[in-house]
C-alpha cells in the first residue's frame, strides 16, 4: 500500500508499471482502451427501501442488489489486498461548510494522480484523523463476471449510497472515477439545502459570477475558461444561500483538436508536467498531436485548475447574474443566443437538449441528438424535476438573466452545415454579460427572443433560417425538432405556464 504519493512518484510508478508514457513537454499519456468513454448502462445504485421514493430509478439508475454489491465488495477488497494498491485522501466542495472527505482506494498509480488533479488537495492533512465520508474502490484490471456478479458486462460502476461506498471496476477510463462522485454529490448536496449543477463558473471584474450548463462537448469548459474572468471551475459547481462554489479542484478537459490560438489557456495547462493526457496520440519524437483521433474523439487532459493562469483559487463566487444553457444542435436549427423567460429556462433546463457527442459514451459513433435532463441526466440520483423546483427557488430569490446559446452547427445539420465559430459566441457571451442591449425578434416556431444583431458579429449569424439552401427543408426540421421537445417535456410533471414556454407547432 502506498499512500498519498507525490505527483513525481505517482509518474514514476506509472511509466514502471508500463502503464503510461512520458511526453517531451512532460505530460503524463495513457491509454484505456477499449474504454474510452463512460459506460452508462454499466452504472448502478443498490437498492434499500428508504431510496424506493426518492432515487429516480431507471436506464439512469438501475437498481442493484445489496446482496450482490456486498459479494462484489469484499471481492474487490480482497483483490486489492493481494496487489500493490495506491491510496488519495482529498477533498470536494470548495465551500468549508459543505466540504465533503474522500478515498480513493486504487491499483493503478495513474488514477491516483487522477483524483489528485480533479480532486481539492489541502496543505497539513492530518492522515491519522482523516475519516472519508466518501470511499471509492477502483480496479480497473479486475473485471466482472455477469453471471456471478449480476452485473451487464465486465464493467462496474456501483454507488451505495446509504453506506457511502462506490466500486468502479473493468475499465479504465479515469472519467468513471469523477463522474461517479458528482453522481453521489446530486444525492448528497440538495439534501443539505444546495442545488448541485454540471456547469461551469467564471467571475467578471464586477464580482457577477455567470454559469455555463452543459454535457460534454457543448464548450462548457471552453467558455467558462475566459482570460477576462477568473475561472470558478469547469465542470461542477453547488449553489447555496451564501453562492457558488467548485466541487473539484481540477479540470478534465476534451482536447480534440483544441488550437493555441483559440483556447490557449487549456493548450498550455496540458502540456505541463502534472497533467494527464487521456487517449491522446504521441508522434514518434514524443510530441502531443491533439488533432489526432486515432484513438477516440473523446480526448481529455486532466489538470489541477492552478495550471491555468486566471483562476479564483478559492472556488467560490456570489449568486450568477447570467446563466447560460449550452446546446450543440446537431440539427442546425437554433439560433446562437436567446433570452429566456423564467418559465422558459426551467423548460429548456428540463429539456437539456444537445447533442451526445462521438467517443464521450460507448457506441456513439457520431452526434445523436438528445435529451438529457438538467443537462445531466445520466449524473441525476433525484428526479429532474427536484432539482428544477431547487433552480426555480434561486432564479426568483436572485434574479438572473438566462440565456439559451447553441454551440452546435449552421446552415445545416451536422455533416451539411459548419459549426458555430466559438469566437463568435464569446463575443456573443461578452455581450450578454456586460449590457445585453439590442432590438430582438420572435424565432419562429421556438418563440424565443433572439436579438437582432449584436456588435462585430455577421448579422447573418442571428438568422438561421435563412441560412440553408432549402427553407422549406428547415421549418421542416424546426417542426419536427420542436416536436421532439413537446414530447420531452411530457416526461415531467410540470406546470401549463412551462409547457406554454416550449415550441408550439
Amino acid at each position: 500500500m502506498k499512500r498519498n504519493l507525490s505527483v513525481a512518484e505517482l509518474y514514476e510508478e506509472s511509466i514502471k508499471k508500463n502503464l503510461a508514457l512520458l511526453s517531451v513537454d512532460g505530460a503524463l499519456v495513457v491509454d484505456t482502451r477499449p474504454y474510452t468513454g463512460r459506460s452508462p448502462k454499466d452504472k448502478f445504485i443498490v437498492y434499500e427501501e428508504n431510496l424506493e421514493n426518492e432515487v429516480w430509478w431507471g436506464e439512469v439508475n438501475q437498481k442493484f442488489s445489496k446482496e450482490s454489491f456486498n459479494k462484489l465488495l469484499n471481492e474487490v477488497k480482497n483483490y486489492l489486498l493481494s496487489n500493490e494498491y495506491y491510496i488519495e485522501d482529498l477533498y470536494v466542495g470548495a465551500d468549508e461548510k459543505y466540504r465533503l472527505r474522500i478515498r480513493l482506494i486504487t491499483e493503478s498509480p495513474w488514477h491516483a494522480l487522477f483524483a489528485k488533479n480533479m480532486f481539492i488537495r489541502t496543505k497539513n492533512i492530518n492522515y491519522e484523523e482523516f475519516k472519508p465520508d466518501l470511499v471509492i474502490y477502483h480496479v480497473p484490471f479486475f473485471k466482472a463476471n455477469p453471471k456471478i456478479h449480476n452485473t451487464n458486462s465486465e464493467v462496474f460502476i456501483i454507488l451505495n449510497l446509504n453506506e457511502r461506498i462506490i466500486l468502479i471496476g473493468g475499465t479504465l477510463y479515469a472519467g468513471e472515477i469523477k463522474k461517479s462522485v458528482f453522481t453521489f454529490l446530486n444525492y448528497y448536496y440538495p439534501k443539505q439545502g444546495v442545488l448541485s449543477m454540471h456547469c461551469g463558473a467564471n467571475l467578471g471584474k464586477n464580482n457577477d459570477s455567470a454559469l455555463f450548463f452543459g454535457l460534454s462537448g457543448t464548450g462548457k469548459t471552453s467558455l467558462s475558461t475566459d482570460e477576462k474572468r477568473p475561472l470558478i471551475g469547469d465542470d461542477e459547481h453547488g449553489w447555496s444561500d451564501d453562492g457558488i462554489f467548485n466541487f473539484e479542484g481540477g479540470c478534465y478537459a476534451k482536447v480534440i483538436r483544441i488550437s493555441k490560438d483559440k483556447e490557449p489557456s487549456i493548450y498550455k495547462a496540458s502540456l505541463r508536467f502534472g497533467t494527464i493526457l487521456e487517449n491522446v496520440v504521441l508522434r514518434e519524437d514524443r510530441s502531443i498531436n491533439f488533432d489526432s483521433d486515432e484513438k477516440t474523439e473523446n480526448t481529455r487532459s486532466s489538470y489541477p485548475i492552478e495550471f491555468l493562469e486566471n483562476i479564483k483559487l478559492d472556488g467560490k463566487g456570489p449568486h450568477p447574474k447570467n446563466i447560460f444553457f449550452l446546446s450543440a444542435d446537431a440539427f442546425g436549427i437554433l439560433p446562437p443566443i436567446a433570452k429566456l423567460t423564467k418559465e422558459q429556462a426551467l423548460f429548456y433546463f428540463l429539456s437539456g437538449y444537445t447533442a451526445k457527442l462521438a467517443g464521450t459514451e460507448r457506441g456513439i459513433k457520431e452526434p445523436t441528438a438528445t435529451f438529457s435532463a438538467c443537462f445531466g441526466a445520466p449524473f441525476l440520483v433525484l428526479k429532474p424535476i427536484e432539482y428544477a423546483k431547487k433552480l426555480l427557488e434561486k432564479i426568483e430569490k436572485y434574479r438572473p438573466n438566462i440565456w439559451l446559446l447553441n454551440t452546435g452547427w449552421f446552415g445545416g445539420p451536422y455533416g451539411i452545415g459548419k459549426r458555430i465559430d466559438i469566437n463568435y459566441t464569446r463575443k456573443m457571451i461578452d455581450w450578454a454579460i456586460s449590457s445585453a442591449e439590442a432590438e430582438y425578434y420572435e424565432f419562429p416556431i421556438f418563440n424565443l427572443l433572439v436579438p437582432k444583431k449584436i456588435h462585430e458579429i455577421p448579422e447573418w449569424i442571428f438568422y438561421p433560417q435563412d441560412s440553408w439552401g432549402d427553407k422549406d427543408k428547415y421549418f421542416e426540421s424546426a417542426r419536427k425538432l420542436a416536436g421532439m421537445f413537446i414530447e420531452n417535456i411530457k416526461k415531467f410533471e410540470v406546470s401549463k405556464e412551462i409547457i406554454l414556454a416550449g415550441p408550439k407547432i
